[in-house]
């Protein structure tokens, strides 16, 4: 196969009314001709100094505590002063059980309107690059919606700690979903039939799910299905489900439990995601980010039987204990303004009237008949940035995220290498802007790229308790 050129990149997402891409393949060049958000040197210091702690090889902790150990490294909530809904009332029972197993270290910690991650630690007094859960535990939970705790709150808190949020447009969605984890933990669930499903959708006339499906889905499956390097890991129990054989139908089965091999513990799912609603329209907060099946025709067309998104989830599915990975533009929310396409001298455009979390992971969540762990997803776009780089697979950080949760590390834990590489790319973003600042001549089309693939390294989010983890036996 052709490689396409060096400087071409393929976006991730469909518009849900055109059936085209949400951004055409874009060169390098036209990329620099989009507007990048002002950037705050000393926030991008903070970001390194966090980074350099975060990515040593006790996560940042004390040396002698074990992230594992919630009564060691700590558990708490973040809820908003301005949420009026009773979140912690409704999250109650999940409350009790981590007060239980964290003890001293268990903290209820409260959000001020307009607070940013600097000033909310400060505030606890710790500073980035030195983790205390004396004082800030290590597992945070943000209970409530981005509007009230902004997502860019919890992609710099995620850079050292292990974070996680919950938001439910019902607010029973987080008792079920708080039921549901300590039922799990209590060994209420019926054991996994499957270690890991991998699903991959291909189209031969769209080169995105090409190098998604060839340069991820499939080195993934390599290495954790028979024969390959991790294949302990998976321990003889994962599936394929790429190209032709991932519809809308075979995801359905995964869900409901009823495929050949059964109830998988992690699903990791790779397809476009829709987007495309403006601000206000009736699908956007129902459909964006739904997952874009092997039954989408091509460019031009699209309707509700080529996805899947939180209608398709029936009441009988069996998700109690699962984990997914969805690899899709707004798989895991949608932020208000696009930060991406705005022409330089022009405002971003708003992409929705508020951020608001992806429908389809709220009801794996929060499913009544026993939700999900945890939905690892992108809020915003995806872009191959987050597997390529310099036309190489980057797999590492994929492969050690899925390891760990099959090997039962608590969910958090397993994302560790994605917060290090937002980490480290914001360390190298932050010496280009120096560069700059010191009158040095960079060139644009680097800049742009440099910080596209930043803000797309950022925005993977765990939603759900990121003290969650998958039970082995």
């Amino acid at each position: 196969m052709t490689e396409p050129p060096e400087d071409r990149i393929y976006p991730n997402g469909i518009d849900g009314l055109t059936g085209r891409y949400l951004i055409e393949p874009i060169s390098t060049a036209e990329l620099a001709t989009w507007e990048r958000r002002p950037e705050d040197v000393d926030t991008s210091q903070w970001v390194r100094l966090a980074w350099t702690n975060a990515k040593q090889d006790h996560l940042g902790l004390p040396f002698d505590v074990d992230p594992q150990n919630l009564g060691r490294a700590g558990w708490g909530v973040v809820v908003s002063t301005a949420d009026t809904t009773g979140v912690l009332d409704e999250l109650a029972p999940l409350l009790r059980h981590r007060e239980e197993q964290a003890g001293e270290r268990f903290k209820i910690l409260d959000h001020l309107p307009g607070e940013t991650w600097l000033g909310w630690l400060e505030r606890r007094r710790v500073g980035p690059g030195s983790i205390n859960p004396e004082n800030v535990p290590y597992y945070l939970l943000l209970a409530g919606p981005p509007g009230l705790i902004p997502f860019s709150f919890q992609y710099l808190l995620a850079v050292e700690y292990a974070v996680g949020r919950l938001h439910f447009d019902d607010a029973a969605g987080y008792r079920r979903y708080a039921e549901s984890v300590v039922d799990y933990e209590q060994a209420g669930a019926p054991r996994h039939d499957d270690t890991a499903v991998f699903f991959g959708t291909r189209h031969d006339f769209d080169r995105a799910t090409q190098l998604s499906a060839d340069r991820l889905v499939r080195p993934l499956v390599d290495s954790f299905g028979p024969g390959g390097r991790y294949e302990r890991v998976g321990g003889g129990r994962t599936r394929t489900v790429l190209g032709e054989s991932a519809t809308k139908q075979s995801l359905a089965e995964v869900f409901g439990g009823d495929g050949p091999q059964g109830r998988p513990a992690l699903l990791f799912a790779a397809a476009h995601g829709l987007g495309g609603w403006p601000p206000g329209h009736p699908d956007q907060h129902a459909r964006h980010g739904a997952l874009v099946c092997q039954d989408w025709p091509g460019f031009g067309r699209i309707d509700a039987t080529h996805s899947y998104g939180a209608a398709d989830l029936p009441a009988d599915a069996r998700v109690h204990g699962l984990i997914a990975f969805l690899f899709a533009c707004y798989g895991a929310g949608t932020p208000h303004l696009d930060p991406f396409t705005s022409k330089r001298g022009c405002e971003p455009p708003a992409v929705a009237d508020e951020p608001f979390v992806a429908a389809l992971p709220q009801q794996l969540l929060a499913h009544p008949g026993g939700g999900a762990l945890a939905v690892i997803g992108h809020v915003d776009r995806a872009w191959g940035y987050s597997y390529l780089f310099g036309g190489e697979a980057q797999l590492v950080p994929f492969q050690n995220a899925i390891g760990r949760i099959l090997i039962g590390n608590r969910v958090g834990v397993a994302m560790k290498d994605f917060s290090e590489r937002h980490g480290a790319l914001s360390a190298n973003f932050s010496d280009v802007l120096q560069e700059v600042h010191r009158g040095r001549g960079v060139p644009d089309g680097r800049i742009a790229a440099l910080w596209t693939e930043r803000s797309d390294a950022q925005n993977y989010v765990v939603l759900g308790d990121p003290a969650v983890a998958s039970r082995r036996t």
